[in-house]
């Protein structure tokens, strides 16, 4: 009788499963609109303590070194902000 029960439950589960795996992956459309990441792209919403001061840093640091190709930023290595 458990064999049965067993049998019964996997018939259930496996295609159910299958079938929200399937319908899970179906949707590729972004949630976030456009003109909602600006909001969402916050430097508060960074996991730095303080993000504020990490991005003022980056930007020194992409700024000094744009010579050098040593940031991700593009700038003369003069210095200017």
């Amino acid at each position: 009788m458990f064999v049965l029960f067993r049998q019964k439950i996997i018939k259930i589960t496996v295609p159910a499963t299958l079938v929200l795996l399937i319908t899970g992956c179906s949707s590729l459309e972004p949630w976030v609109q456009p003109y909602e990441r600006e909001i969402l792209a916050d430097p508060i919403m960074s996991f730095a303590r303080e993000p504020a001061v990490e991005n003022h840093f980056a930007h020194v640091y992409e700024v000094r070194e744009g010579s050098h190709g040593a940031g991700s930023g593009i700038g003369g290595g003069c210095g200017c902000n």
